[in-house]
C-alpha cells in the first residue's frame, strides 16, 4: 500500500510542476531555466517560463520585478502572487 501511495505521489508531482514547490523557495529569474521557473512560480507554466528566459536572452538581465512586465503573459497578478519567490541574485 505504501508503494502505491508513493507511486501516486510521484505521478502527481510529475504532472503538476510547481504544485509541490517548497514554501519560501525562490528562483533567480536571471539564471533559472524555464523548468526551474515553472516549478517555482505560481501561475507560470512552461510556455510563460520559456517566454521569461527568451526575453532575458534578448534584453539582458532583469533588474526589478517591473522588468518582468515586458514579458508577454506576465502581468501584475502574476508578479504580486510571486513577489516573494522572485530573486535577482543567488
Amino acid at each position: 500500500m505504501k508503494n502505491i501511495l508513493a507511486s501516486i505521489l510521484v505521478l502527481l508531482m510529475l504532472n503538476s510542476p510547481g504544485a509541490f514547490a517548497l514554501p519560501g523557495s525562490q528562483v533567480n529569474v536571471n539564471t533559472a531555466t524555464a523548468t526551474q521557473l515553472a516549478e517555482t512560480l505560481v501561475g507560470v507554466g512552461v510556455a510563460r517560463a520559456q517566454a521569461i528566459v527568451e526575453y532575458r536572452q534578448q534584453h539582458g538581465d532583469y533588474a526589478s520585478v517591473t522588468d518582468l512586465l515586458g514579458v508577454r503573459g506576465i502581468g501584475d497578478h502574476v508578479i504580486e502572487t510571486n513577489r516573494d519567490k522572485i530573486a535577482f541574485e543567488d
